[in-house]
């Protein structure tokens, strides 16, 4: 058998492979800077805990490593070339560990130690891109100034401090101990940038609802995947289709009450992790049935036809029209309906309103995404509670009443065929009843042509072509024949029309912008009554972002410098600039108002509330014996403030309103 002369690999223990180095690990200059965040740390500890607390015989493959050895200046030098990231970080959490536990048990300190000291030269093991070098060296011997502050490095470290206590130094070290990789070593004639665009570019990557598939059946025997494979992935695909991945996304949503940051790489499989953070074979057929008939659910959703009850059908196939952004809430209350839990007058009522308010939104410009969580959360609290959240979010009668008169109508074949007072599927077309684009000879009296009217006069009419005062459904035979003609010539159409909405058309004697006006003001009384707001009248929270739907920004443009506009806390008014001033005020806030949800809070994350200040690095007093640790990075320090108003069951009430308009 031939044997490649230029590449070794060796499946290797990562811990063992780090100790036993002799070489220097080092970062080449054209790597990229380290970037992992706060969530990636917690996700290897988590990892590592969990293969910690697993049987001897489970190991934690962590990947390959690529490195090419270097002995040009004149001592062994293993120049990595992919692996850079997970290094670090290993790195990062091992000197936590070290001092961490230095005080308290001086064997074990030994050995972390020699994964990150050379013995002979005292150099660290691992030697960053020059320009980051001194920071990681000071944050690896524990001697971290201002130079350090803010870095990644420091982030990374002052979490992993924060996790560990002294007690827990050596659970997380036996699951380092069982990390695995697959060590690749090049020689002087390989192609390392080839080699490195194969392992890292060759294949499609693989998707969110494929990673959670792995995830699933991974560690089961042949047999168990091949039985769920068949009870329930099948059928969930079967149900779900193409939208697989859309429906893992709203599934998540709506068990979680919260969004998911599908823009963030594979936030979709990370959110299903974190949801289901061990999958035992003796619960997963438990969740996997819940997973099959949400499935079913959302296949429904999708195709209305489905559904047994034909009014339940109609109005899914209504609120289609505004897209799947309610489906996390729909699913809920539609399986709800199915096992006895809502009766259909409920789920009907719940329908209607969440039409009303998509509608009513779109009408005045205003966007219905990340509403879906905040709705949820209040379904947790009843029927009642859910048509208050409904009730703030929808626009009121009179600011949908202007813009009805004045501005072009959404969806008005949905509109106008309700208006209408039509159910079925119909084959009819929206009538402009004066054109988008009139001829010259078009007239709306008779009399006075197009062309003679001033331009004043043609723009006020253009300015209400679009709007509902100016539309109609017709028959698609008679639209077609009086397509573009003058309205003295379409009263005959109208007047041969079925449609309720046409045929008083018929009546008008002219066609202008005093009966476009009157017309929009008859048929908003009607909308009023089709798409009603519900709930008691509270004042519209229209730009408010409820803080547990909050998300971190990644930068701002150019001019701003601030992220938000004000925030809402508990009904005051506070000027904080960003997510850093907001952390430190709702922590002091709640330290004199509600101590015992900190403290909780603080021992069940480990931190940002510690007894002492333990290591270098941004800190702010809450008292003499408690302090604030002000380091972590804007993700993390939002995801603390969301966790600690809900620790105190103030989340609900405390709102930010962003500074500028901003989407994923």
């Amino acid at each position: 058998m031939l044997t490649a002369t230029n590449i070794e690999a060796h499946a290797v223990n990562t811990i063992a492979w780090l100790s036993a180095a002799d070489a220097t690990i080092v970062v080449p200059v054209y790597q990229r800077q380290y970037r992992w965040d706060i969530g990636g740390c917690e996700q290897l500890l988590s990892d590592v805990r969990a293969v910690a607390d697993s049987d001897d015989r489970h190991m934690h493959f962590i990947g390959s490593i690529l490195s090419a050895e270097d002995r040009r200046a004149g001592r062994s030098e293993l120049v990595l070339i992919d692996g850079q990231q997970r290094v670090t970080t290993l790195m990062l959490l091992v000197a936590a560990l070290h001092h961490t536990i230095q005080g308290h048990d001086p064997e074990l300190a030994e050995e972390l130690d020699r994964v990150l000291i050379h013995a002979g030269s005292g150099e660290t093991k691992l030697r960053p891109h020059r320009a980051w070098a001194d920071v990681f060296d000071a944050v690896v011997r524990d001697a971290r100034g201002d130079a350090a502050r803010g870095s990644r490095f420091d982030d990374n470290y002052a979490f992993f401090r924060s996790q560990v206590r002294p007690d827990d130094v050596a659970r997380v070290w036996r699951g380092l101990q069982k990390l695995e990789h697959v060590a690749i070593t090049l020689g002087p004639g390989a192609n390392a940038q080839q080699i490195f665009e194969s392992l890292n570019s060759t294949g499609e990557p693989l998707r969110d609802h494929e990673l959670i598939h792995n995830y699933v059946l991974m560690g089961l025997s042949h047999a168990e995947q091949t039985a769920i494979e068949d009870e329930y992935w099948l059928p969930i695909e079967r149900h779900t289709g193409e939208r697989i991945a859309d429906f893992w996304n709203h599934y998540l949503v709506m068990i979680s009450g919260r969004e998911v940051a599908v823009s963030r790489g594979r936030g979709v499989y990370q959110a299903f992790r974190e949801n289901f953070p061990r999958l035992e074979p003796a619960t997963l057929r438990t969740h996997a049935e819940g997973w099959r008939a949400y499935a079913e659910v959302y296949g429904t959703l999708l195709d209305p036809s489905r559904a047994t009850d034909p009014d339940i059908a109609r109005h899914l196939r209504w609120l289609n029209v505004f897209g799947r952004g309610m489906y996390p809430l729909v699913m809920r209350v539609y399986r709800e309906w199915l096992t006895g839990a809502m009766d259909t007058s409920s789920i009907v009522s719940v329908l209607e309103q969440l039409q009303s308010l998509q509608l009513r939104r779109t009408i005045v410009a205003l966007r219905n995404e990340r509403l879906v969580a905040r709705l949820l959360r209040a379904l947790d609290d009843g029927p009642e509670a859910l048509a208050l959240s409904i009730s703030r979010l929808t626009p009121s009668d009179d600011r949908v009443r202007v813009a009805l008169k004045f501005t072009d109508l959404p969806h008005p074949e949905y509109v106008l065929a309700r208006l209408s007072g039509l159910t079925g599927i119909q084959t009819l077309d929206v009538d402009h009843i004066l054109p988008a684009a009139p001829s010259d000879d078009w007239t709306g009296d008779g009399i006075t042509a197009w062309a003679d009217l001033t331009d004043d006069q043609q723009n006020a009419h253009r300015a209400l072509a679009g709007t509902i005062g100016n539309l109609t459904l017709l028959e698609e035979d008679l639209a077609m024949s009086s397509f573009g003609a003058s309205f003295p010539a379409k009263r005959e159409a109208y007047r041969r029309s079925e449609i309720t909405l046409a045929r008083p058309l018929a009546d008008e004697r002219v066609w202008n912008t005093a009966t476009i006006s009157a017309r929009s003001a008859r048929l908003a009384a009607a909308f009023m009554e089709t798409w009603p707001r519900r709930g008691p009248l509270v004042i519209d929270d229209d730009g408010l972002t409820p803080i547990l739907d909050a998300v971190p920004r990644r930068g701002w443009p150019r001019g701003w410098e601030r992220e938000f506009a004000y925030v809402e806390y508990v009904g005051e008014h506070w000027e904080v600039p960003d997510v850093k001033y907001l952390f430190n005020r709702v922590f002091k806030r709640l330290w004199a108002d509600s101590r015992g949800s900190v403290v909780s809070y603080s021992e069940r994350r480990g931190g940002p509330v510690y007894p002492a200040m333990s290591w270098t690095g941004q800190w702010d007093s809450l008292d003499d014996s408690h302090f604030l640790y002000m380091g972590w990075d804007s993700s993390y320090m939002l995801t603390a403030i969301q966790g600690v108003l809900l620790e105190a069951g103030l989340a609900p009430e405390v709102f930010v309103k962003y500074s500028y308009l901003w989407s994923d």
